[in-house]
């Protein structure tokens, strides 16, 4: 009688569980319940891949002048009209650009001017004869066979930017082309947001340092080093604190510890079934603790936690390497970028369209990530799942990327067109 009760209890508690699990879309909007990490000002050459934490304003035009983009003759464009080989327009030279030096010259009707890619335009002047189309007579005099439209081989002053024009918005992450545009503006450095740190715990009475040979019944800690090359990824900044035993005082201090020296904190084997309520435990005993999410509609990793103590993100992952690794990429990363100081939506997941090689399955009721490999076939890109345990490495070693198969679908179809998301 009592090993039914048990089972009956049992039962009744997966069913609390399944009934606890919130849908992926749900706990992505929970993303804005945690505030950016703090500002700080670093130099141009160091600022290539951080993301910005201002708004910058053009103080000036850009360019300051009108300036030639070809090697040639700046002219008013009206005296070259109809120009041709058998018909050339006679200009008379009024003189030389040098590079870097306003002209002390204007140009009038028939009258042209040599100039340089980059040099700036004497008065009068609206266009830009190239030096091919020319011929010189003597040195006061050339030929033009082509005539020149205003404006033509000519960037105006401020075509680039205008002065008091908005030239990058916070949360834009700096590539080189925004380096080469803050150096254009003259800008030696710039504030951006500190790169966020995440804490990293492992736990399990089963988990070894990688450089312990394994005894029986244990492993190596593959999550920590899978996880920190994530966050890494995600522009953060991994900081391990090694390994938790099931033993609630350990875990505690490990993850007070955590909490208090990083700006969120992951734990990657506390939330299977049977350890669930055990993390669950600490995460509650911690500084202003709330449990938002207890389980996700998604495969692989359902089990899923997070929780928050103050306004830092606590997060239970699987302790299977795939499931958490799987996890991070669909779940973790937008609030690791968010808290980074990247906006909602404005990362774009870098993914390739493919053709699905075979039927795959799906239960309704929750999102499937699937990994696959890409082979290119006959101009067709094929997407080959990779199908898989989720204690399996090598699945993830040989994937490319992951497919999406969506809550209320029961599976994929061969040859369908999938967008294939890139890892």
């Amino acid at each position: 009688m009592f090993e039914l009760l048990s089972a009956l209890c049992y039962q009744t508690s997966m069913m609390k569980d399944f009934f606890k699990v919130t849908e992926l879309s749900k706990v992505l909007a929970f993303v804005t319940d945690f505030p950016p990490v703090r500002s700080e000002t670093v130099p141009l050459s160091s600022a290539n891949g951080r993301i910005l934490a201002e708004n910058l304003i053009s103080d000036v035009n850009l360019p300051e002048f009108r300036r030639s983009t070809m090697d040639g003759f700046a002219v008013q464009a009206a005296s070259t009209f109809g120009a041709t080989e058998g018909n050339p327009a006679y200009l008379a030279v009024k003189g030389a650009v040098n590079m870097g030096e306003r002209p002390d010259f204007s140009i009038g009707p028939g009258e042209a001017a040599k100039i340089s890619t980059g040099g700036m335009l004497p008065e009068g002047a609206d266009g830009v004869i190239m030096i091919e189309h020319t011929a010189i007579i003597d040195e006061q005099t050339i030929e033009a066979y082509r005539s020149a439209a205003p404006g033509q081989h000519v960037i105006e002053a401020g075509e680039d930017f205008k002065k008091d024009a908005k030239i990058l918005l916070a949360g834009r992450q700096i590539r080189p082309q925004e380096v080469g545009l803050l150096a254009a503006f003259g800008k030696t450095s710039v504030k951006v947001y500190k790169k966020p740190i995440i804490g990293i715990l492992s736990t399990g009475d089963e988990i070894v340092p990688i450089d312990q040979a394994p005894g029986p019944g244990e492993i190596r800690d593959i999550n920590t080093y899978t996880l920190s090359g994530q966050v890494q990824e995600a522009g953060g900044i991994s900081l391990p604190y090694g390994i938790a035993r099931d033993d609630f005082e350990d875990l505690f201090n490990k993850c007070k510890q955590a909490l208090a020296e990083t700006d969120m904190v992951l734990i990657s084997g506390g939330s299977s079934v049977g350890t669930r309520d055990f993390t669950i435990d600490v995460l509650s005993a911690l500084p202003d603790p709330s449990i938002i999410v207890h389980g996700i509609s998604i495969s692989p990793g359902k089990p899923t936690i997070l929780a928050k103590s103050g306004s830092k993100a606590i997060w239970g992952l699987p302790g299977h390497v795939v499931s958490a690794m799987i996890v991070f990429s669909k779940v973790v990363r937008p609030f690791v970028e968010h808290i980074g100081g990247v906006p909602g939506q404005a990362k774009i997941e870098p993914r390739v369209k493919g053709r699905l090689s075979r039927n795959l399955s799906s239960a309704q009721g929750r999102v499937d990530f699937v990994r696959v490999r890409l082979v290119e076939e006959g101009g067709v890109v094929w997407a080959h799942p990779v199908l898989g345990k989720s204690g399996l490495i090598h699945t993830m070693v040989k994937a490319d990327g992951l497919i999406e198969i969506g809550i209320n679908m029961e599976g994929l179809e061969k040859e369908t067109e999938v967008d294939v998301y890139l890892m």
